[in-house]
């Protein structure tokens, strides 16, 4: 299989080029900055640098010819503002999308997150605010895109520590939890070879069941 992962030195991006490159597969990762293309390549990913900000569809498109599917992994993070949390968790998954269209992708998997369905926290200050905006105005176009093929998935609270390839993966609603950003790895590479989950929306977080088994339960 021949992916493409736009937020490809991210953390979740990072790990999920790892581990499609370990089974075999053909990855390339969307990167800003070209100091982050050894770490890919070291991951056994090939880099394309490109600035998902500021490129157009047609900048982007060549990337992604021959390609099976395309993983949306990026985002502004930590730190970032309001305007980022826009220009890059909405505008370039949009971006994504227009790409896959020009150049015949269909397969598309949307990162977003946990609590797009609710209302913010307003204690929670105004970036979070447009953080959960962001996510929830990705989804909407990625819903309404009919050119793809599209899985969103929305891991709960991210965490550093080891995977234990046990999770909980269902439709909405499911309660607040967290999730390692190892095991929302393998769930991505799961849901790549399941195409029977195209057009569902699911939220992940720890669980009981295994990985595979939890792709297969809703795919």
């Amino acid at each position: 299989m021949q992916v493409v992962i736009a937020g490809g030195h991210g953390k979740i991006g990072l790990r999920l080029a790892a581990l499609l490159a370990g089974r075999g597969d053909i990855v390339t990762g969307v990167v800003r900055n070209p100091g982050h293309v050894a770490d890919l390549e070291r991951a056994g990913a090939t880099a394309a640098v490109l600035d998902l900000e500021s490129a157009g569809a047609g900048d982007l498109a060549p990337v992604l010819v021959d390609a099976d599917a395309v993983v949306f992994a990026a985002g502004a993070g930590p730190g970032s503002g309001v305007e980022r949390k826009d220009t890059v968790d909405r505008a370039a998954a949009e971006l994504l999308a227009e790409a896959a269209r020009l150049a015949g992708v269909r397969r598309y998997l949307l990162v977003s997150s946990a609590g797009v369905d609710d209302e913010p926290d307003p204690e929670r200050g105004e970036v979070w605010g447009a953080y959960v905006a962001a996510k929830r105005a990705a989804e909407d176009a990625i819903r309404a895109a009919d050119h793809l093929d599209w899985t969103i998935l929305r891991p709960g609270s991210l965490t550093d520590g080891p995977g234990v390839g046990r999770v909980r993966l269902a439709p909405p609603p499911v309660p607040h939890g967290s999730v390692t950003r190892d095991d929302t790895a393998a769930v991505l590479a799961a849901l790549l070879d399941a195409p029977g989950s195209a057009g569902a929306v699911l939220e992940l977080r720890e669980g009981d069941d295994e990985v595979h088994e939890a792709v297969a339960a809703v795919a």
